[in-house]
């Protein structure tokens, strides 16, 4: 089946004078759009208000709750770690995904109504977020290496001034690179992603979640190594983060939003690695 023909059809514009079943098919995408944007918002919610309590991360020291980042790494507190991460990642990136998962929903609902088994949204987001899932298990790693070179502190942010200019320096570079131009567009392109990349069924639609996931994770996976510098559970550093990727992947500007940003973040880096000296 050739792109045009598996996706013109759910793409073209209705008449005037639309037939019961469209019409039928119409209310039915209405409904499942809603209920996608609801759970989208509920998963979103649900992750900021676990970030809020403290991801599972905090202890009691002397009557006052400090995170947990220091000391033994048992196999519990490697989880509750992974744990953290990957509803941190679900948090600040479920929102600029948006428009990919509803495009999904509405071309997938499309193709099955005229009897192609297209997969539903719900196995691609899980697709795309089990990408973010094992990022998040290299950022769990890399916590761990660093906290057993004593370069986090206890508020799970880097005690290295130099690393941390290093850190600004090396994203805001990384904004610049072709890599990242490449990934970025193909998330600002929801649909040029679907006709390139459109697969039917329950192991494509997983297949396209973890596709676009790989294009979300090298657009932004060199930003969220930020949080090692702002600290990983500020909860402030962690929504710029997210309002920053947010306006990147959707605002019409978003890509010299990201290059403008990369300037700053290489300035900011010099100014820290001076400042060390």
């Amino acid at each position: 089946m050739s792109v045009r023909s598996a996706s013109a059809p759910d793409l073209a514009a209705q008449g005037p004078h639309e037939s019961a079943p469209e019409v039928l098919l119409e209310k039915a995408l209405r409904r499942e759009r809603a209920a996608v944007v609801s759970a989208l918002l509920l998963i979103v919610l649900a992750s900021w208000a676990y970030l809020w309590s403290g991801a599972g991360t905090m202890e009691d020291m002397g009557g006052m709750l400090m995170p947990m980042s220091s000391g033994p790494w048992t196999p519990g507190h490697a989880l509750v770690m992974l744990a953290m991460w990957m509803v941190m990642m679900a948090a600040m990136m479920l929102p600029s995904a948006a428009p990919m998962i509803l495009l999904f929903t509405t071309i997938a609902r499309r193709r099955r109504a005229a009897g192609g088994p297209s997969g539903s949204p719900w196995v691609f987001s899980a697709g795309y977020l089990a990408t973010w899932a094992v990022f998040s298990v290299g950022a769990v790693a890399l916590q761990f290496a660093l906290e057993r070179a004593a370069l986090l502190s206890p508020m799970m942010e880097t005690t290295s001034v130099a690393l941390a200019g290093a850190l600004f320096v090396g994203a805001g570079l990384y904004q610049w690179t072709p890599l990242k131009q490449s990934c970025l567009r193909r998330c600002r392109s929801p649909l040029e992603f679907v006709l390139t990349h459109w697969r039917e069924g329950s192991r494509g639609a997983f297949a396209m979640g973890v596709r676009h996931g790989l294009y979300c994770v090298g657009c932004c996976a060199v930003l969220m190594l930020l949080l090692f510098a702002g600290g990983i559970m500020n909860l402030l550093w962690i929504a710029g983060l997210a309002l920053f990727v947010l306006a990147e992947k959707l605002a019409p500007w978003g890509s010299w939003i990201g290059r403008a940003a990369g300037a700053g973040l290489v300035a900011w880096g010099i100014a820290t690695l001076v400042a060390a000296v």
